[in-house]
């Protein structure tokens, strides 16, 4: 099956040769150059048209007065090194490029740090991915070839700790049992190799149609987004999506419609022998795989340029329970209420919906934008439902961003980002949903929204918060700038395990952060001081005398550091 749809592909591609196609990317998390790219467009040197909120973005991404996103500046970024190729009048006959070599490095002094990371795990110590390869094009017919290579550490860190009692213990485990997401991937060092961001495709003007195993960001977040961004490795998927924005009498639209595979990690999420109560009470996952199916579009009104409005959708099943009618392998074309489903047959069903909606507006002549992303995550019983408690398992992204000039200083300017992520628990959710309830996590289909134990939505984790705020000097492709953010893990757990609002588990982090071209070398750093309070939400008070409420618990301290070094041949 597999060889003829490959023969298929390479019989399309022979036929229209001459016609012009853009099955390269950008993939999700390129250091420097995918934020340039977005400054630009504020700037006023990319079309308007174009969301930034399906990516990975393409070569044929519109630039200003008709030229493509790589006129934008450092053209090759997306285009690689040419090694062999013709073109016609027509188009791109045939072509080799070889693609960027990148070098990522990360360090954690004492437990794991780090966000949006993709194929990195969350570890201690030293870890470091290459990646690297080649772009092949025939007519519409592509190929892009880009292995990453892990190592890591993986040293030995606090997890959960064991002076938790066994009735907070037990709560820990419920939830644990409902999510793949091991506190560490093994005791040794760890090695794997991935396909990276490779895929085949068939591309012709804006639509492609292909295999790949790309990282995917859906919505305009910058810092998190709730359904698609590059926390986890990139995971094999069928993709029909835009590769430019489709123009049409009342504006432009953007999309993407995948099916996927999901991977467990295969480490358990804490010692399986675990007597809690004299029982073990850790249950065992399925050994099974599962089947992904989601969409994102977005929609630019021809009368509101600089807006985009858009929505996602996706949900998970094991491959077990799946059925074989068109609606179990596209569930997000089924209607979005429990009502018009019958809520009986819905919830017998062992799936999970995640569904957002999202807005961007931005304006060039300002060099500002401002975005939102709100999701639920289960369905509205009716619209009744979704009118009173709006609030239920709700999840969203805020954020800003200002690009000023500096006076006399062509192309200089100072970047100011601010974003808050609320993924916790509220009132609503609090009376109505169970304890262990909460994004990302599920009663039945118990690896939960992951992929090779890390999260695909929102990398700060189910049921926690962030702020972040960050303020750079930019030039081009250079920046130069401090971040700080504040992270509340998992309040879900906090919620129905603690209740004392002393043993919140909160970390507080600085950052400075530097990115640089020369000649054909794109290096970015990052060196980072993170405090975390009531660390694993172990609340051991500094006594004092006489003793306070408020005696404030131990920190532990974390050193994460990030270098980065990318060839463009």
């Amino acid at each position: 099956m597999k060889q003829l749809i490959l023969t298929l592909f390479l019989l399309l591609a022979a036929t229209f040769y001459s016609l012009q196609g853009f099955g390269q990317s950008l993939p999700v998390g390129t250091p420097i150059l995918e934020d340039y790219y977005r400054r630009a467009q504020l700037l006023g040197k990319l079309d308007s048209s174009a969301s930034f909120t399906s990516r990975p973005i393409f070569p044929s991404l519109p630039g200003k007065n008709g030229y493509t996103i790589i006129d934008a500046g450092f053209p090759k970024a997306l285009t690689g090194t040419q090694l062999w190729g013709n073109t016609g009048e027509t188009g791109v006959k045939a072509v080799i490029k070889l693609l960027p070599l990148t070098w990522k490095q990360q360090f954690n002094s004492d437990h794991p740090e780090g966000l949006n990371d993709g194929a990195m795990i969350p570890a201690r110590g030293y870890q470091t991915m290459v990646s690297g390869g080649f772009f092949v094009q025939y007519g519409w017919f592509s190929v892009q070839l880009k292995p990453e290579l892990l190592y890591a550490e993986n040293r030995a860190f606090q997890g959960f700790p064991d002076e938790h009692t066994d009735a907070v213990w037990k709560i820990y485990q419920s939830i644990q049992n409902r999510i793949d997401l091991p506190e560490r991937f093994g005791k040794k060092s760890y090695q794997k190799a991935y396909w990276g961001q490779s895929s085949v495709r068939l591309t012709y003007q804006s639509i492609s149609l292909g295999l790949s195993n790309e990282n995917l960001w859906w919505g305009p977040g910058m810092q998190n987004a709730l359904l698609m961004t590059n926390s986890a490795p990139g995971f094999k998927h069928i993709t029909l999506n835009t590769v430019k924005p489709i123009h049409t009498i009342i504006g432009s639209f953007e999309g993407q419609l995948i099916a996927g595979r999901l991977e467990a990690s295969g480490y358990p999420n804490i010692d399986p022998q675990r007597l809690l109560l004299h029982k073990l009470t850790a249950v065992p996952k399925p050994d099974d795989w599962r089947y992904l199916n989601a969409i994102v579009l977005s929609y630019q009104p021809r009368w509101l340029p600089g807006i985009f409005l858009g929505a996602t959708r996706s949900f998970i099943i094991y491959k077990k329970d799946l059925g074989k009618g068109i609606t179990d392998y596209l569930p997000v074309i089924i209607p979005i209420t429990k009502k018009q489903l019958g809520q009986d047959t819905e919830d017998s069903k062992p799936r999970d919906q995640l569904a957002s909606v999202f807005m961007r507006w931005m304006a060039p002549e300002s060099h500002m934008e401002l975005y939102m992303e709100y999701g639920r995550e289960d369905h509205n019983y009716d619209l009744t439902d979704l009118i009173l408690e709006p609030g239920h398992l709700r999840a969203y992204v805020l954020g800003f961003r200002k690009l000023t000039p500096i006076r006399n200083r062509p192309d200089e300017f100072i970047d100011i980002q601010a974003e808050i992520t609320q993924l916790g628990k509220n009132v609503p959710t609090s009376i109505r949903a169970s304890g262990v309830s909460g994004w990302y996590r599920h009663g039945e289909v118990r690896d939960g929204y992951t992929h090779n134990g890390q999260y695909l939505g929102a990398g700060i984790g189910s049921g926690s918060n962030m702020q972040s705020m960050n303020i750079s000097w930019v030039k081009n492709l250079k920046r130069l700038g401090v971040e700080f953010k504040r992270v509340a893990y998992n309040e879900y757990f906090w919620a129905i395990a603690f209740k004392d609002y002393r043993t919140h588990w909160v970390d507080l982090g600085g950052a400075a952060i530097g990115e640089w071209n020369y000649k054909n070398l794109l290096f970015n750093a990052r060196i980072e001081t993170v405090g975390s309070f009531n660390y694993q939400f172990l609340y051991d008070p500094v006594a004092s005398d006489p003793p306070l409420w408020w005696d404030h618990g131990k920190i532990r301290y974390n050193v994460h550091a990030e270098l980065g070094l990318s060839y463009y041949f």
